[in-house]
């Protein structure tokens, strides 16, 4: 059984959003280090070549958190499954994301991490859901694309360990290809 996938947003467009975005994230930070945190396994893409475009002074650390398991919806759980190496205090942070839908991980995440004393915490995300958003609270400072509700796939986002390697934004239709 073979799973159709049908292009939402091409290589060049995510390409040349990913670039106006971090020609703002280098105008906000001038004159400061910002520390990116990794949010594995999706956002690792997106962090690479978000990374690559900034010019200010760059740091990086990774976390793998948790709420969906081999499942299209969140299961309102948030696991940590990898913490940070690095302490945060002081620091500019900037959590870097695949996608952000209901914020609920992100709302946990930025509570434990706000904890760890950095200077600032900021978002910065691939894909945003506002229409999933159940936690509100959850601000998104850079966001490349708002997308509708629908399960998608590409540059670092999988269905089942599926389809993170392709080179642009794909929705996912399970079992349509057959």
């Amino acid at each position: 059984m073979e799973d159709k996938i049908r292009v939402l947003l091409t290589e060049e467009e995510v390409n040349k959003r990913i670039n106006e975005v971090a020609a703002q994230i280098n105008r906000d930070y001038e004159g400061k280090q910002v520390h990116l945190i990794c949010i594995l396994k999706g956002g690792v893409f997106f962090t690479c070549e978000l990374a690559k475009r900034l010019t200010v002074p760059v740091s990086l650390d990774f976390m793998s958190v948790s709420s969906y398991g081999a499942d299209t919806k969140s299961s309102g759980v948030v696991c940590i499954i990898k913490d940070l190496d690095e302490p945060l205090t002081g620091k500019h942070v900037l959590i870097v994301e695949d996608i952000i839908d209901s914020g609920r991980t992100l709302a946990y995440l930025i509570e434990v991490l706000d904890k760890r004393g950095p200077a600032d915490i900021h978002l910065c995300t691939l894909l945003d859901k506002p229409e999933r958003r159940v936690k509100k609270q959850v601000k998104v400072e850079y966001t490349c694309f708002t997308i509708p509700d629908e399960f998608v796939v590409g540059y670092g986002l999988d269905y089942a360990q599926k389809y993170r390697n392709l080179p642009y934004i794909g929705v996912v239709e399970p079992g349509a290809g057959e």
